[in-house]
């Protein structure tokens, strides 16, 4: 339930298509919706101006099967992170225009059409080992509806890489930064671009790490200005993090 939808229900109220006690029964499950396992959010896309995500570990098929069905009947887009390929599986036997993207792990149903925003994200990433984190970040910022570009594998060894697309990051108006090992490159390309940039630490690298430890310390500790950073290996908080600042981006 988002404000368009709202809206829509008002007018129809008012013009006489719609009952009533049908447009109550219609808003009965607003704020959310008790599946007793769960109770969703149906309020969220009002409040924060994107629906609720389905963070899928831990939860059964069946219970994510279920939630996906409230969700689509509340209306706007779906997302569903931490999906395996059998959740997708079955998601699609209820929803054939459910999306997977394996790489991600991600689920996605399109119903709307989010505010997209006047600027481009581009999703950065060190390595070809980041690309789950990066591609996570991507899916949630499309099916937000901004528009993204991607730049994968273009860590510090190799940094002419990166050099190479300076002038397209520039460009952007916020930049999603994906690194695990040592994490260099958030600070690298927070020295190149004028706009926010969001670091993700990975938990790509070898023993003294940490498992994203050391790049989440070094990410923190950036001597460049306007990096901010979420937890390890969270691109879904980037990339919605990026879609938020972009809604707000005039066009230029």
């Amino acid at each position: 339930m988002d404000a368009q939808r709202i809206r829509e229900l008002l007018a129809a109220v008012r013009d006489g298509s719609v009952e009533v006690e049908e447009a109550v029964s219609a808003l009965r499950a607003m704020p959310f919706e008790d599946l007793g396992f769960a109770k969703v959010d149906h309020h969220r896309g009002l409040r924060c101006g994107f629906p609720e995500v389905i963070y899928c570990e831990g939860k059964s098929i069946e219970q994510l099967v279920s939630i996906v069905e409230a969700r689509v009947a509340g209306g706007g887009n779906v997302l569903a992170t931490r999906a395996s390929a059998e959740m997708f599986e079955a998601v699609r036997r209820r929803f054939p225009a459910a999306v997977h993207n394996p790489v991600a792990r991600t689920i996605t149903i399109a119903q709307a059409q989010s505010p997209g925003g006047g600027g481009t994200i581009a999703i950065v990433s060190a390595g070809t080992s980041d690309m789950p984190v990066a591609e996570e970040a991507r899916e949630t910022a499309e099916i937000m509806g901004q528009k993204t570009q991607t730049f994968y594998d273009v860590g510090v060894a190799g940094i002419h890489r990166l050099l190479a697309y300076s002038s397209a990051l520039q460009s952007a108006s916020v930049v999603v930064v994906v690194a695990g090992m040592e994490g260099a490159l958030a600070s690298v390309v927070g020295g190149l671009v004028d706009c926010p940039v969001i670091a993700v630490p990975t938990s790509i690298g070898y023993g003294a790490s940490f498992h994203g430890l050391a790049a989440l310390l070094a990410m923190l500790n950036s001597c460049a200005s306007g990096v901010a950073v979420v937890n390890i290996d969270n691109g879904f908080s980037a990339g919605y993090l990026a879609a938020q600042i972009n809604r707000r981006t005039k066009p230029q």
